[in-house]
């Protein structure tokens, strides 16, 4: 049962947060009925898996929350911002209730029975106005007769679903011919007692609508294929000849839509024509099977693992070919690597995750902070649907909360601020991700009062970070604020102000070999630029050397690959060489690394693409692609920025991952101080 109750948890999870995010659309669109619909159903799911699974509390406190929203979308009951507020804390407090140990807390128990009261206090004033109001009574609901096509997939089995239980559930809608077909049944030798082969057909007449009818399968709808259709507004089964032809019509085969409305008489089907237009709003539905499978990270993790030491090998088997004369085997080992190239693709192309997983916390970030900071503030999301590895997702989470955090604290202004400056008085955050090559870009931009320079400078001179001379560039002063205790903050605040927001964004996003910048105006925005690698795990790089050491550069990076004379590199002025009708600079490894030893009379230039401009890195040889598999350099090189990883080459050599961005933004600081 361990096993059952893990599952439950795991997508319990993902209905909680599939409910939060809807919860945050339904309250722009509180009328959208559709929102309305899933809020119900996600709650009816939880409190049926819950009941099923043992965890009474959530089965409890789901049906009386599931109450509610019943009044809503039977428009007996308004949404309010303390009805969302209410609900919100309930999807918190749900997810604390999956835990054992957290929902036996005191705290969590008192939660529970503080919200309780406050639904059954919404439920109890909402019941009570209905009562006080004057009902004129009305018409008894009158009799409506359905078809019904319902075919479970042959697996449904699997999931402790009964197709029979489904079918026993219409006695409580009303009165109704249940007609199985079973001419899907294979020869007995090839019957799977394990599957269903029965589909069934029915003939329903009751008072309640199409999504009552829905609301039975709400557990099976991933599994079969259900067609709902109106066939009268009248009880069709109080009229024995209609009922007599359906059962003999059933008994020579599948009956269909178009043969049940057949044995209705001329007289029911005039009278029900006017109905038909609308039922000419086809209800039917066909649910579609999920094709996709639920895997734990462990396995994935594994797998990527897997992969990687393929890669290895195969770089090893590539080495063999290439020094034997066997035309065969490196025929075979050029298979192996597009194969190996194919599979690795592939593999990490299953960890990648939609950004727009994280993006509901973001919302729920927005929401609960411009509320109490009493800010009208919107948050805008484009290209969601970019995808990256899950292990850059989740450690991207906190710095953008962060960021998200001081552009509501630091950025928005108020309302009436905003209206005095000509601007909306609504403030907006955007949030946008694109692909740029082979990495992605995620901008949070707001439009607030901006950061201002001069102020920055004023605060690192008083804090001693920069000389009161010092001629520092935009950018440069800038990233002053990602410095350890730098703040612009004149209070602190339990929000912010306290100087350990930013220089963890830049940390962490490093962590994940990713870049961040910023570009401001003042009184007009607030751009944040974070540029992150797709995977962290195995990328395509140029292998190179630099006396006896190989060296790995990300080839996302290379621009191209020059070759000059060692004596026009150390002799170049202003570290500048002439390439392609222009001059750029460029830094020499050799010293930059202190190696002493003789270099060879013909260097390489790598010409990498740095922000908006071309940097060079010179090099001993190229020895040509390479994919890397990524390892990490353990705690003891940590604080090394030139260098963010290792790999194994094919003949157990190490080669070292190059961080061309640090290397370029370490030498032209450099540079600039000097020059200065």
């Amino acid at each position: 049962m361990d096993n059952f109750s893990e599952k439950f948890i795991e997508e319990a999870l993902d209905l909680t947060n599939d409910l939060e995010s809807v919860l945050l659309r339904f309250e722009k669109d509180s009328d959208n009925s559709e929102l309305i619909e899933r809020i119900f159903r996600i709650m009816h799911t939880l409190k049926g898996n819950s009941a099923m699974f043992g965890f009474t509390l959530i089965d409890q406190y789901t049906h009386q929350l599931e109450t509610i929203y019943d009044l809503i979308r039977n428009n007996k009951m308004k949404v309010t911002p303390d009805l969302m507020d209410l609900t919100l804390a309930s999807v918190d407090h749900i997810r604390n209730l999956l835990d054992s140990e957290t929902s036996a807390r005191d705290d969590v128990q008192e939660t529970h029975r503080k919200l309780l009261e406050r639904i059954g206090t919404i439920v109890n004033s909402t019941q009570q106005v209905k009562e006080e109001k004057t009902v004129t009574p009305d018409r008894k609901a009158e009799v409506r007769t359905f078809y019904i096509s319902f075919k479970p997939s042959e697996d449904i089995l699997a999931d402790g679903t009964n197709p029979l239980y489904l079918v026993e559930d219409f006695s409580a809608l009303g009165e109704y011919i249940a007609l199985p077909d079973s001419s899907a049944l294979p020869a007995f030798d090839k019957l799977d007692p394990e599957k269903c082969y029965t589909s069934w057909e029915l003939i329903l007449a009751t008072k309640e609508d199409d999504q009552k009818i829905r609301e039975i399968f709400i557990f099976a709808e991933d599994n079969c294929t259900l067609e709902i259709k109106e066939l009268s507004d009248t009880n069709l089964l109080e009229h024995k000849g209609f009922r007599g032809k359906v059962m003999e019509a059933a008994s020579k085969g599948h009956l269909g839509l178009s043969r049940v409305k057949d044995l209705i008489t001329h007289e029911e089907k005039e009278e029900g024509e006017h109905n038909h237009a609308r039922e000419g709003q086809d209800t039917a539905g066909k649910v579609k099977n999920i094709s996709s499978i639920r895997v734990s990270s462990e396995k994935l993790d594994e797998l990527i693992n897997l992969v990687s030491e393929l890669v290895t090998t195969q770089a090893g088997l590539s080495l063999i070919a290439e020094k034997s004369n066997n035309k065969e085997l490196q025929v075979v080992a050029e298979d192996v690597e597009k194969l190996s190239r194919r599979l690795r693709d592939n593999t990490f192309g299953i960890r990648l995750i939609p950004i727009e997983n994280m993006i509901t916390r973001f919302q729920r970030l927005v929401r609960e902070l411009s509320h109490e900071l009493g800010k009208d503030v919107a948050f805008v999301v484009e290209g969601s649907e970019i995808e990256l590895d899950k292990t850059i997702i989740e450690g991207l989470i906190d710095p953008i909360m962060h960021i998200i955090r001081n552009s509501i604290d630091h950025g928005i202004e108020n309302a009436e601020v905003r209206v005095k400056r000509g601007k909306p008085r609504q403030g907006k955050i955007l949030l946008k991700a694109y692909h740029s090559g082979s990495n992605v870009i995620i901008k949070i931009i707001d439009d607030g009062k901006g950061i201002d320079k001069e102020e920055i400078r004023k605060l690192a001179i008083t804090k001693g970070l920069i000389r009161p001379e010092a001629n520092l560039s935009s950018k440069d002063l800038l990233d002053l604020i990602f410095l350890p205790g730098f703040s612009t903050s004149e209070k602190i605040t339990k929000i912010s102000g306290r100087g350990v927001g930013m220089d963890v964004v830049k940390r962490k996003i490093s962590d994940l070999r990713g870049e961040v910048s910023i570009d401001t105006t003042v009184n007009e925005k607030t751009e944040i630029t974070i540029k992150l690698p797709l995977t962290l795990s195995i990328i395509d790089g140029l292998l190179v050397k630099i006396d006896e050491a190989f060296y790995v550069i990300p080839l996302s990076s290379v621009n191209r690959c020059f070759e000059f004379k060692h004596e026009a590199l150390v002799n170049a002025v202003n570290n500048l060489i002439y390439i392609n009708d222009g001059h750029i600079p460029f830094a020499y490894l050799r010293k930059e690394f202190g190696i002493k030893t003789q270099p060879p009379a013909l260097e390489q230039v790598i010409v990498i693409e740095y922000a908006d401009t071309l940097f060079g890195l010179t090099v001993d040889h190229v020895v040509g692609e390479y994919q890397a598999v990524l390892k990490s350099l353990g705690t003891m090189y940590k604080e090394q920025d030139f260098i963010s990883g290792a790999t194994i080459l094919g003949d157990g050599t190490v080669a070292l991952l190059m961080d061309p961005n640090k290397i370029i933004s370490s030498y032209t600081f450099k540079y600039e101080n000097a020059a200065s």
